[in-house]
């Protein structure tokens, strides 16, 4: 097939002048730590976007090649290929000095990363970029962004999908297009450093497994151990460390490798006295005691109180407190349906309560026009539960399917505006790409520097009084919307969906929770995840996902990094166990920067990657806030659902992961 046309050339596209090595992987199962790769291709590009080279091979990985049905690689046709490190060096010097390219480019650089580990070899990547993540940017008018979708709209010729050859040739003719709709769009490349942050070494710890207790809280002085306390060790002892660990677990007690307010005991002889952990201790009034009294306590260890099934009817996951409730104080229960054995209590603060050091969050400001309403889609949301897209004045929604960017004013005007945005029905852009509609100009608007690129677009522009008797514009050329066919569901804070039950038989899907924002110059942003109990906290630390760990032990819950502004939060539900209630996920600042500087934050929800989104977010009334509360996906009763939180605190990450039972600065 041809890899280049007239139309596709990237030779005067001179920002995005770059050698590319094209890639993609057919691999055995989906963790790459533990699956392997049966055969890769790569296929080099010069700046101009001419083909250089193209190299692919199938490969014997020494294993099961896992679902046939997908890459059609059996054992018999994979035996006699050569295996990775018979090819490595080859592969190694088409990616040397390029920056990879790949469809969900984390995955392909991670089971590379992995392959080239095992051969005891580097991977010679610095930097990868995703098309996955360039095309969220760009947002065409597609039902999803999957590979054979992209090429359909592009009109790029696609002959034997999951093949990998077939497959790079196919990426290039897409890259090549989707570099053009960028530039015509002014849009960076979410280019991203590499290797990522996270474990050099690509070898997260083995699955921990879960105590299967709950918390009863503190120790108490002359009284015993009770199962599902949570029990932190520092410093030198005696027994070896992994046999204390080992009879604890055995005894049913939960070993932390941190210390929080949710700590019941440390373990410490006095030689540690002054380590982090006993500091840390001290300041949360946590007991203490030496080695030799805990192995006298680990002989009587007493029932614990298992963690809740989660059968059906059993509500449990916490809700935001109706509008001027206090964060922290009493709210009135929601009315009980007759369905439920009873009523779901409302939100409750994931941070310390009064007494301790940790400002009080900020409850999330619904308008008044969300309480209550409901989109069809969420049989039984109660009054604590500010279900689907907002309404406007009388359930009017004049701009019910359109996307408008605001530019310009100051941080609560923008915010207002997008607020009222939602109200009528339509879903507030964070960045300019090919599905905004309409681009509301605010006071300042006009020196933004993507005015050109709007003008050039031909995009409606209107002034603040448009949102007050907002008229929609006329369709697109072709009597298309520029929205495409794709349909989600837009949520105010507090907006709540029911993640759908997928047919008997057929496999749930990962579920990806996604946040963008207008690319920074001035600060980073890192999107974390906590696993959480009934008791909000988190069952142990490695169930606290962010850059430096970016997947817990189950493999459950993964951050991917797909640009500088862009991660997300991929999460499979269907294997969490009993006691996992909620995965709450929150984006922090590094630096003195606050969420006020950057601006709006969209969340989306989307049942796999390159699906439509099931519904969308804009996130946007944080000020001072340091740390903001993205979203949270939680148990009711036999369903999960999804709720756009957009809670804010002032305090950093590190108050924020204490406040959820686990301190990152431990030693």
């Amino acid at each position: 097939m041809s890899l280049r046309t007239p139309e596709s050339a990237v030779s005067s596209l001179r920002d995005y002048a770059f050698d590319w090595a094209l890639v993609d992987v057919e691999t055995s199962g989906l963790v790459a730590r533990r699956d392997r790769v049966l055969s890769v291709a790569v296929l080099t590009l010069g700046p101009d976007g001419e083909p250089v080279e193209e190299f692919s091979t199938l490969l014997d990985p020494g294993c099961d090649p896992g679902p046939v049905h997908i890459h059609g690689l059996t054992a018999e046709r994979l035996r006699g290929a050569p295996t990775f490190d018979q090819v490595a060096g080859r592969i190694g010097a088409l990616l040397q000095d390029r920056v990879l390219v790949a469809h969900n480019a984390q995955f392909d650089y991670d089971f590379l990363a992995h392959e080239f580990a095992r051969a005891r070899l580097f991977l010679p990547v610095s930097r990868r970029l995703c098309t996955l993540a360039l095309n969220r940017q760009v947002d065409p008018p597609t039902n999803d962004m999957t590979l054979g979708t992209l090429a359909a709209h592009y009109g790029v010729r696609q002959t034997r999908a999951h093949d990998a050859l077939d497959d790079t040739r196919v990426l290039a003719g897409i890259f090549r297009a989707t570099l053009r709709e960028a530039a015509g769009l002014d849009l960076p490349l979410p280019l991203v450093p590499c290797p990522p942050r996270q474990d050099p070494q690509f070898a997260p710890n083995p699955p921990k497994t879960p105590c299967a207790y709950r918390n009863p809280g503190r120790w108490w002085t002359a009284g015993p151990l009770v199962q599902g306390m949570k029990i932190a060790i520092t410093g030198e002892t005696e027994t070896s460390r992994a046999e204390l660990v080992a009879r604890s677990v055995a005894a049913g007690l939960n070993m932390m490798a941190s210390v929080s307010r949710h700590t019941s005991l440390l373990v410490t002889n006095a030689s540690a006295a002054n380590s982090t952990k006993a500091r840390r201790a001290a300041a949360e009034g946590v007991p203490v005691v030496d080695e030799h009294t805990y192995l006298r306590l680990l002989r009587d260890v007493r029932a614990g109180t298992p963690h809740r099934t989660g059968a059906p009817g059993a509500v449990t996951a916490p809700v935001p407190a109706p509008e001027g409730t206090a964060a922290n104080g009493p709210a009135a229960p929601a009315p009980a349906p007759a369905d439920r054995t009873r009523p779901e209590p409302e939100w409750e603060s994931p941070v310390a309560p009064p007494e301790a050091a940790v400002p009080a969050p900020r409850p999330p400001e619904v308008p008044a026009t969300e309480s209550g309403t409901g989109t069809g889609t969420e049989p039984g949301a109660g009054a604590g539960d500010k279900a689907g897209a907002g309404s406007g004045s009388a359930g009017v929604r004049p701009l019910a399917g359109r996307r408008v960017l605001v530019l310009g004013g100051t941080h609560p005007e923008a915010a207002a505006a997008r607020t009222r945005v939602v109200e009528l029905g339509a879903s507030a852009a964070v960045n300019l790409s090919r599905s905004v509609t309409d681009v509301l100009l605010l006071s300042g608007g006009e020196r933004d520097r993507r005015i050109r690129r709007i003008t050039e677009l031909e995009l409606p522009v209107h002034h603040a009084p448009w949102l007050d008797a907002p008229t929609a514009a006329a369709p697109t050329e072709g009597g298309e919307s520029r929205t495409g066919t794709r349909a989600s569901s837009v949520l105010p804070r507090g907006g709540v969906v029911d993640l759908p039950v997928p047919p008997l038989g057929s496999p749930a899907p990962t579920w990806h929770i996604t946040a963008a924002w207008a690319p920074q110059d001035h600060c980073e942003i890192d999107v974390v995840a906590f696993v959480l109990d009934e008791d909000e906290q988190v069952s142990f630390d490695e169930d606290f996902v962010f850059y430096g760990a970016p997947e817990n032990p189950a493999g459950t819950v993964r951050l991917l990094s797909d640009g500088p502004a862009e991660q997300t939060v991929a999460v499979d539900l269907a294997a969490f166990p009993p006691g996992c209630r909620r995965i709450a996920v929150a984006a922090a600042i590094d630096g003195t920067p606050t969420f006020g500087d950057v601006g709006a934050v969209q969340v989306a929800v989307s049942p796999g990657l390159g699906a439509a989104p099931l519904a969308r977010a804009t996130l946007d009334a944080a000020t001072t806030e340091r740390t903001l509360l993205l979203a949270e996906l939680y148990r009711r009763g036999a369903l999960w659902r999804f709720r756009a939180v957009g809670q804010g605190y002032d305090h950093g990450l590190d108050a924020l992961a204490r406040g959820y039972g686990v301190d990152i600065a431990d030693d």
